[in-house]
C-alpha cells in the first residue's frame, strides 16, 4: 500500500492504486513554489546515485563475486574507449573491441555456439552488480537444460550495444545476448537490459535487435526475466531473424489496466 498522504483519503482508491503501480513522483505536493523538503532531498539522493552509476568502474571479482567468476570461467575485455570519460564522449568507440580484446575473444571463446552471452557495464555498473550475479548463472543453467550450446561468457568494459556486431563477426553465434547496465534515471540506477541479435554482423543497427529492459526489483524481477529471455532467444532462432520484424510473445491483456480494488 502506498504511503502517499493522499492515499488515506476515503475517495482516493484510484490514486492509491495508481501510486502502487509506479515509482514516478505523482501528486507530491509543494511548499509554495518549491518541492517539499522530503521530495527535494529524495531527488538529490536519486540524482547522486545516477551519477555514481554512470561514473563507476566495474570490479569483476567484487561486483560479480569471485565464486561466479571462477564457476563460469569469466574473463574481461574492453572496447576501444580507454576510460569512462572517453566512453561518455565517444559512443562509437564503445561499440568496437580494441585489438587485444578481439584477439582474446577469438582465442578463448569457441566459435559457432547456438547462444553466446556477454555482460557489458554500459551506463550503469551498479545495475550489473545488482542483477547479474543472480541472473547470469541461472540463465546459463536453464539455457543448457533447454538444449542450447553455450559459448563461454565474458565481460566487456566501457561497452555499448553495438558491440554485438563485433561478437557476431568474431564468433559467428546464432543468437547473442548482451546483459547491459541501463542509463540510470531518477527512479533506479539498478536497471539491467538484455539485448538480442540473430547472427549480428558489422553494419547492423538497432533495427536488427530486440530488447527486454527494466530488469530490477521494481520492474521485471530476475526470476521472471530469465524465462522471458530464453523464450525470446528461442523465438529468434525459430524465426531465423531478430529486430523490428519480430515481437516478444507476452500474455494477452493490457499491461496498463489497473487491477480491481481490494478490501
Amino acid at each position: 500500500m502506498s504511503n502517499h498522504p493522499l492515499a488515506t483519503h476515503p475517495d482516493c482508491s484510484l490514486i492509491t492504486r495508481l501510486l502502487d503501480r509506479t515509482p514516478a513522483r505523482l501528486l507530491t505536493g509543494a511548499a509554495g513554489p518549491c518541492y517539499r523538503t522530503a521530495t527535494q532531498l529524495q531527488l538529490r539522493l536519486d540524482h547522486a546515485a545516477a551519477i555514481d552509476a554512470v561514473r563507476r568502474e566495474l570490479d569483476l571479482e567484487k561486483d560479480l563475486t569471485s565464486k561466479m567468476v571462477h564457476d563460469l570461467d569469466l574473463f574481461e575485455v574492453t572496447s576501444r574507449a580507454k576510460n569512462r570519460d572517453e566512453y561518455l564522449l565517444r559512443p562509437d568507440l564503445g561499440r568496437q573491441f580494441d585489438t587485444p580484446s578481439r584477439d582474446k575473444v577469438s582465442r578463448l571463446c569457441p566459435p559457432n555456439p547456438n547462444l553466446q552471452i556477454l555482460v557489458g557495464d554500459g551506463l550503469s555498473a551498479t545495475a550489473v552488480a545488482a542483477q547479474v550475479p543472480a541472473l547470469l548463472p541461472e540463465l546459463m543453467r536453464q539455457g543448457l537444460e533447454a538444449g542450447w550450446t553455450l559459448g563461454r561468457p565474458f565481460v566487456v568494459r566501457n561497452c555499448r550495444v553495438g558491440i554485438l556486431n563485433g561478437v557476431g563477426e568474431l564468433l559467428n553465434p546464432e543468437v547473442v545476448i548482451l546483459l547491459l547496465g541501463e542509463r540510470p534515471g531518477l527512479a533506479t540506477a539498478e536497471s539491467l537490459s538484455a539485448y538480442f541479435a540473430w547472427r549480428p554482423r558489422p553494419g547492423h543497427t538497432d533495427a536488427h535487435r530486440n530488447l527486454i529492459s527494466n530488469i530490477h526489483a521494481g520492474g521485471i524481477p530476475v526470476d521472471q526475466a530469465i524465462p522471458r529471455i530464453l523464450a525470446l532467444a528461442a523465438g529468434l532462432r525459430a524465426a531465423g531473424m531478430s529486430g523490428v520484424g519480430l515481437r516478444e510473445n507476452l500474455p494477452q491483456g493490457d499491461p496498463f489496466t489497473l487491477p480491481p480494488p481490494t478490501g
